[in-house]
């Protein structure tokens, strides 16, 4: 017998309906699945050989995109760590979003913030980028002198300091460290400063609604932008100090990234007590950083010498480095993120103590 033809018209509507409604679901069932436990926890990858590096999508696709792109080593480590403290704040945000928690988007335009500032760190943003080529900053006949920091302020106080004859060597290597340390506050600045006028440039094209969303985030940004910028003036003045005045000798600490918490702590009025606990406290956050400084190094090095025995062509020497260099990369990243985690553990221990303290 003949099946009977229904011209689409004559198609009841409820039927009609009814497969709209399934279509409808499996999109939305697609959609859930992108956020599921499933698609964030880690997975074999396709050839079945490795998993990947990342539990959410999107940082997993920046790293095999900067694999690719053949970063220095330990800028390679680096991002490493800083996708790893994106992921753990990710993570968080999901799982307290879930709760109920961030009404008003503030933790979700951070992240979304930082993994901008990410992106445009590595030069991974879409944006021809036009300032120098960033380096491991590990070789001195790598950086032309009197042009190292791309900065006229910075170039002209470092050779002012380094034509001083007031530091020994390895007091110049640590006020290096902090000049550079400097230098990528300045970047990171310029990062979001960047990502602010293009936000305010699409103020006018959007609804009211998403206006006042946009609005709450422009706010948090420029408040974000104001203590960077006071970060820096106080930081440019350290440096000024430090290139006339030198180390003094009852300096706590060596490390940029101590001093500066060191004298957030100072800042934030903090009990003598409090202090004292959290003096004890840098001294092991700043063997860490010196530690890893240290696999920072090494894995360069490792690095330079695998290129070498590959242009050899011994196949055992090759694997023999290979390995090594593997193992240290392996380990430099591990340190980087325990050292990044600590160090946002205690700007936030600090931060909320002090605000504690005012509110008293």
């Amino acid at each position: 017998a003949r099946r009977p033809h229904y011209e689409p018209s004559t198609i009841p509507l409820v039927l009609q309906f009814g497969c709209l409604f399934a279509v409808l679901c499996l999109a939305v069932g697609a959609i859930a699945g992108k956020y599921s436990r499933e698609m964030n926890d880690q997975k074999p990858s396709v050839d079945g050989k490795s998993t990947v590096e990342f539990r959410i999508a999107k940082l997993n696709q920046v790293w095999e995109k900067a694999t690719r792109m053949q970063l220095p080593p330990v800028r390679q480590a680096e991002l490493h760590s800083d996708l790893k403290i994106q992921e753990k704040d990710e993570l968080q945000w999901k799982k307290s979003k879930a709760e109920g928690m961030d009404e008003n988007g503030e933790r979700e335009a951070k992240l979304r913030r930082g993994f901008n500032v990410i992106l445009a760190k590595y030069g991974m943003d879409g944006k021809k980028d036009t300032r120098p080529l960033e380096s491991n900053n590990l070789k001195d006949h790598d950086i032309r002198e009197g042009d190292m920091f791309d900065d006229p302020r910075l170039d002209k106080l470092w050779n002012k300091a380094k034509s001083s004859g007031k530091f020994s060597e390895e007091e110049m290597q640590s006020l290096k460290r902090e000049f550079q340390h400097h230098k990528d506050k300045i970047s990171e600045y310029n990062i979001v400063m960047d990502t602010v006028s293009r936000t305010e440039g699409e103020r006018n094209v959007i609804s009211p609604l998403e206006g006042e969303v946009k609005q709450h985030v422009l706010h948090q940004k420029h408040t974000d932008l104001k203590d960077k910028m006071r970060d820096l003036n106080q930081g440019f003045e350290r440096l000024r100090k430090l290139s006339h005045e030198g180390f003094s000798e009852d300096s706590e600490f060596k490390e940029p990234r101590v001093i500066e918490l060191w004298e957030m702590a100072q800042r934030a009025n903090l009990t003598g007590d409090e202090l004292d606990s959290l003096k004890e406290e840098l001294k092991h956050f700043e063997t860490k950083v010196e530690k890893h400084s240290h696999y920072q190094e090494q894995l360069e090095l490792s690095h330079q010498k695998l290129r070498h025995v590959e242009a050899l062509g011994d196949n055992d020497h090759i694997l023999r480095n290979q390995e090594r260099y593997n193992n240290l990369a392996e380990k430099t990243r591990e340190m980087g993120y325990k050292m990044k985690k600590h160090m946002q553990d205690l700007t936030s221990k600090i931060s909320r103590k002090g605000l504690d303290r005012n509110e008293l």
